[in-house]
């Protein structure tokens, strides 16, 4: 097993408290980076979503000054007008909107999903690689705790 420097640990010449501890950081790493990956999802998802709204703005029912509701939150709408057929309204991150054309705001979306997707890969090894040092802790603890006399 990999200690944080990169340097090899040997689990056998730790003791059973030394083992329990480390076992019960990397359950704690495993639970945050498990919450991490759900977040991620959740994110890849929401620009999923956006980029199918955006694909779907093509629509011949959009005509500039026809009467819409605008979504101000999941639950809370407005009237309005719309403006322009052709531009939308993109959230950027932090609290930031940029006014971008159709086209303009799927290649957004579409980044940002490739984005996103690559990070949840690469955290999905991470995951696995602490879940497999998890299970070789356990099996080196019930090794110890068969070994050692109560």
């Amino acid at each position: 097993m990999a200690a944080e420097g990169g340097e090899a640990v040997n689990l056998d010449t730790l003791s059973v408290q030394q083992l329990t501890q480390v076992k019960n950081q990397l359950d704690q790493e495993l639970e945050h980076l498990t919450s991490s990956f759900t977040q991620l999802q959740a994110a890849q998802a929401k620009f999923r979503d956006c980029l199918r709204c955006v694909q779907g703005g093509k629509s011949p029912a959009l005509q500039e000054n026809k009467p819409i509701l605008v979504p101000l939150t999941n639950s809370l709408y407005v009237s309005g007008t719309l403006a322009s057929a052709s531009h939308v309204i993109v959230d950027v991150g932090t609290g930031f909107y940029v006014e971008k054309e159709i086209k303009s705001a799927a290649e957004f979306y579409e980044n940002k999903m490739t984005e996103v997707g690559g990070n949840v890969k690469e955290l999905e090894g991470i995951v696995q690689n602490k879940t497999n040092n998890v299970r070789v802790i356990e099996q080196v603890l019930r090794q110890k705790m068969v070994a050692s006399p109560q």
